[in-house]
Order: C-alpha cells, then structure tokens, then sequence
C-alpha cells in the first residue's frame, strides 16, 4: 500500500521537535534572526500575534484595565531592591555597561563610555513600574491602579525554540496596586479566569487552572496561579501565569498609602502575563503532518479562494465569480467581524497554492473552476479535517458562519479527547514511575507538599508538578499521597514540560 504524502517532513510521532519547527517554516510564521537566540516574526506569523492581542485587549479593558508604557531599561538598583526575584532572573539578564561606540583606529567600533550604573534590559517589569507606582500612589482614594503594558521583554535563554522560548519575546504584562490582600488576590484569580477564557474560547486549547507550588512559583510572588495546556506529544506547556505578589514589591518600591484610619499603609501588588509562547502552544495543539491549524477565532484569514482556469477564455468569468463568492463571504459576517477573506491569483500551479494554504492553517480553502460557474457551486476542503465536500453558492454562504462556529468547537473538543485520553489518575509511586517511563502525559496523585520529592522526580524523569489542582466546587477532597502514603487534601498533576 502506497505511503501517504503529507506536507511536513518528518511526522510527529518520527520527530515531534523537528516536525514542530517545519510546521513554523511550512506556515510561514517566523525565522531565526541573525541575532544569538531571536526570531524574526513574519507577517503571518504577527498577524495571528495581533489577533491574539486584540482579543486579549479588549478582556482587559472590559475588566476596568488601561494600557500604559514603561521603559525597556531598569537600573540595577531597581532589581537589587527584591533579592529573591534578582537571583531567579540574574543568569538570564542582559546589562548595558556603555552609552556609545567610538573607532578604535583599526576600522572596529568599540564600546566607549561606561554608564554610572549598568541598566538591565528589561526581564520583567515589575521592579520599574513599582517605582511608578510609589509616585502615584498617596492615599486609599487612588486605588485600584489597572495597569496593563504591551512590550517585549529579553531573557537571555542558553537553549531556544522559535515562539517557546527565544532571547527576546514579546508579551503583555498586567501590573496593579490595591488597598486590601483580598482585593489583590480576586484580581490575580480574576484575571487567570481571563486566560483560561482565551485559551479555551478563542484557541481553542483546553488548560487546567491551579496553583504552582513553591518549586514553581514566580520569584518573590506569595501565590502564583497558571493554565497548563497538553501539547501533543503528552508535554505541557505553561500558557500563561497570575501572581498575588502580596506586599513583597510593594515594600521594596515603598508603594505606601494613607489608608481610611489615617494611618500610612503598604499596599497590595499582582501581576500576570502571557507571550508570544502561545502561538507555539497554538502549534502544538492542534497542526497535523500537513501543518499548521487555526482556530476560525483567531485566523488572520478565514477562506482563501483560488481560481481554477485551465484555459485562457475561461479567465474572466472564472474571476468575476470568485469575486461575487469573495463579496457575498465578506458581507457574511462571523464572531462580530467580517468574514476574512482572500482571493489567491497568483500565478502559480493550483497544487502548489492550494498546499501553501494548507500549511497556513486557514480554516476553508474554496476552489472555484469553470464548472462551477455553471452550476453556481463551490468546492470547499476544510482544513482541520481535511475533508472536502461540494456545495451550492447559496447554501455555502449561508452556512458559514454557523460551518466556522464548528470548526472551533470541533477543534477544541478534540483537543480535549486527546488530554483527557493521556491523563491518568496515579495511586502509588511505583505506579508514577511505570507511567513516566513508558510516556509523557499528565499523572495526577495526592501529594502531600514534600519539596524533597518534587525535586528527586525532576531530577529523575525530568517531571514537575505542572500545577495544584483547586477543589472542586468547595468540596474538601482528601487521599492518599502516592509517595508517602499520608492523608492530604492537596491533588497536583505532573508532566514534562516546555
């Protein structure tokens, strides 16, 4: 039986790191920059980053948040201030020593004036904007600050991965100031809810929501909050995180407040990101051996159509078809926005087009030939399945938006199967370590909390506690831990990760 021909090079079960990254080049979303660890993000590639943050924005000013900018550079003082979160972020800093290059007489440029205080470009912003913060912040009356920052961040990273981990990477972080501890941590769980309501209604990507342990917390936060998604090779990936940072950052940046008894209090800080790591994420979940897959909510194009003509005398009126198609799809609307679509006419062999769009992941491929102008049909190929079908003008177009409404649902819900199908329920050690050698997926056990054993388990099968699982509705759920056989009530699922 012949093999069949997919359009990645290799498969995902042959060599899903590689396969990973032809999906990338297949699709056309971005390169490795001449620059040590960076990427250039091409148009593709950025316009599906635009979707994500215009979605992402609009959240975020529902939610009472404002969009600000703070600088890219931060005195090293500023970082010293909190040294629990300087010593997490200082192997991976980038620090600008010098304001200038001169000649040095032998045709190189050299750096030239030292600066009084070396500035580290900016790793996270949380240290700068809190000095913002102490200036704005006098008295209960100025409080919630909602502050939201589009920006790119450097993290000078030893190993890279286009979009999951690269020196420079863009991301939005969310940085606000309260009058309560109460106030701050409903804005950290509110905002997690923010995330988990992208990752699942707009990506399509099902996550587990939770809390990271100590092992896993952000540096100098007091509880961070996450959305873990399964990737298809059984890893996963942190999507996105919400720290409660308590006053820690408050007290270093003396964000003080005269509170309602009169008396001058510290106040109450969170912040919380995502990045561009979740197009890697998006790859992850849902592209196949042909490339990459787009949720309909955030493809930059929805339907691509492309002319068939063979002969020359049927040029025309195949054309003015495809535009009446192109009109009537555009007018016909979907999730509150037009219909995007595009009419590829460039001169290319149909095959070649058609697999170029395959790769890019667009949800609806039309190709429109002389037959049926005839009939006044399309040919659709539906690219998360890869099934095609036929069908009249009139139906196609009334349909569609009710067609892309399945897709993403369609998309989803198999993504789920395929977590819950590598998510197994773990009662004992013996039983972990059976299941982390054999695969990668999700093991979910009691545990009572031991930093010992997180730190053997990583040590030994590469596995970390990816998250704490919330109790249910309430209910005060209780086991055994898998490894020290004692009752507790805490319940973590464990993975490889990225």
């Amino acid at each position: 039986m012949e093999k069949k021909k997919h359009g990645i090079s290799p498969l995902r079960s042959e060599n899903f790191p590689e396969w990973y990254q032809q999906v990338i080049k297949g699709g056309d979303l971005a390169e490795n920059s001449d620059v040590r660890g960076c990427m250039v993000i091409k148009p593709w590639g950025y316009a599906l980053w635009e979707n994500m943050q215009r979605v992402l924005d609009g959240m975020f000013k529902e939610t009472g948040h404002s969009n600000a900018y703070f600088p890219l550079f931060i005195p090293l003082r500023y970082l010293e201030k909190e040294a629990e979160h300087v010593e997490a972020f200082a192997k991976e800093c980038a620090v600008v020593t010098h304001a200038r290059l001169q000649a040095d007489g032998r045709g190189k440029l050299v750096p030239a004036s030292p600066l009084e205080e070396p500035l580290i470009v900016r790793p996270t912003s949380e240290t700068i904007i809190g000095e913002s913060f102490s200036r704005w912040v006098h008295s209960y009356r100025d409080l919630p600050i909602l502050i939201n920052q589009w920006a790119n961040v450097v993290r000078w990273e030893m190993r890279t991965r286009l979009f999951l981990r690269t020196s420079e990477f863009l991301w939005q972080e969310g940085h606000t100031v309260h009058e309560t501890s109460a106030e701050a941590e409903a804005e950290t769980e509110r905002m997690l809810e923010c995330y988990r309501a992208f990752a699942e209604d707009y990506m399509a990507m099902p996550v587990l929501c939770g809390e990271k342990t100590e092992m896993e917390r952000f540096p100098g936060a007091v509880r961070t909050l996450c959305i873990e998604a399964m990737m298809q090779d059984g890893k996963s990936l942190q999507a996105g995180t919400s720290h409660f940072l308590g006053q820690n950052f408050a007290r270093a940046s003396r964000i003080q407040f005269v509170g309602r008894s009169g008396e001058t209090q510290c106040a109450w800080t969170s912040s919380w990101g995502v990045s561009t790591r979740l197009i890697g994420g998006l790859i992850m979940v849902h592209s196949d051996d042909d490339g990459l897959i787009l949720p309909p909510r955030l493809a930059p194009r929805h339907v691509v159509i492309l002319p068939i003509i063979h002969r020359e005398s049927d040029r025309e009126r195949v054309l003015d078809y495809c535009q009446k198609i192109e009109a009537a799809i555009r007018s016909a609307g979907y999730d509150g926005r037009p219909v995007e679509v595009h009419i590829d006419g460039r001169d290319f062999n149909g095959g070649v087009k058609k697999w170029e769009w395959i790769g890019k992941g667009v949800p609806l491929i039309v190709e429109l030939g002389p037959r049926d102008v005839e009939q006044q049909s399309v040919a659709v190929l539906r690219r998360y399945t890869m099934e095609k079908y036929s069908a009249s003008a009139d139906v196609f177009l009334r349909n569609l938006g009710d067609e892309l409404a399945q897709i993403q649902r369609g998309m989803f819900e198999r993504a789920r199967l395929f977590r819950e199908k590598n998510m197994k329920e773990i009662i004992s050690k013996q039983e972990f370590e059976e299941f982390f050698m054999e695969k990668s997926g999700y093991g979910v056990t009691f545990f009572v909390g031991d930093r010992g054993i997180e730190e053997a388990m990583k040590e030994k099968f590469n596995v970390t506690i990816r998250c704490i699982l919330p109790h249910k509705n309430g209910e005060n759920q209780s086991g055994i831990c898998a490894f020290t056989g004692q009752q507790t009530t805490q319940k973590v699922v464990w993975a490889k990760s990225y």
